[in-house]
């Protein structure tokens, strides 16, 4: 469940609550002088009770400027910190603003990540305790089987002492499968897949909550707007 508001909160913290933006951009505009506070400028580390007045200077301006994208990470390509030699989402993606991506995904996967400068949604799409869903398709090195199917929809423990949730499993051909996961560890559905004696040969991600991968291309984007936008923001309660 999400943290309540306790008031006296610091302003910075008071900003994110109520989905202006992140904790970080609130200082940048603490410091620009853009926020108010009961009709003052806010100082950097004041507090805010319930009965305080809080504004945003051109506000409107700071939500045209907010941008979400829908990209398609090809294989091969690391999401964050990119060691010698290997390509990144930033060596790829060019747009006009700066942006990040919203997660990751394991080098040797693909397919969907959201792309934005909007820092007030990651933790609202990464955190597992809003069960939001993320779907793949998955291909592995034999045959699949019901008992396979009913093992890894029912949860698998993990090396780790962790039990992953149940998850909605579904056989699209002998060697490949969908599955959609409320949760992220990490390389959760390659280790669930090796507890049960398969390999995974290739991982897509086709879908992260409404938004879909459908025909988008390995290293190509497209914005997010209009209806799909306003379902995601729904959906993540923003």
């Amino acid at each position: 469940m999400p943290e309540e508001i306790e008031f006296p909160m610091r302003i910075n913290k008071y900003l994110a609550h109520q989905n202006i933006c992140s904790r970080r951009k609130a200082d940048e505009l603490i410091v620009q002088g853009k926020v108010m506070l009961n009709g003052v400028k806010a100082k950097l580390g004041d507090k805010v009770n319930e009965e305080d007045k809080v504004e945003i200077l051109g506000k409107e301006k700071m939500e045209e400027e907010l941008v979400y994208l829908a990209f398609y990470k090809p294989a091969g390509v690391v999401t964050h910190n990119p060691q010698e030699g290997e390509e990144a989402i930033a060596d790829i993606i060019k747009f006009s603003r700066k942006i990040f991506p919203i997660g990751r995904l394991d080098k040797d996967s693909e397919g969907l990540i959201i792309m934005t400068n909007d820092g007030r949604i990651t933790d609202k799409l990464l955190n597992p305790d809003f069960y939001h869903e993320k779907e793949y398709i998955v291909g592995v090195d034999k045959e699949i089987n019901q008992k396979f199917i009913k093992q890894i929809s029912g949860g698998i423990q993990l090396d780790d002492d962790c039990r992953t949730r149940p998850c909605e499993v579904k056989k699209i051909n002998p060697h490949s499968f969908s599955i959609i996961l409320t949760e992220g560890k990490k390389h959760q559905i390659r280790l669930m897949c090796e507890k049960l004696g398969y390999t995974v040969v290739d991982l897509i991600r086709s879908r992260i909550s409404n938004i879909q991968l459908n025909d988008l291309l390995p290293g190509k984007f497209r914005k997010i707007k209009g209806d799909e936008l306003r379902e995601l923001m729904k959906q993540i309660n923003m």
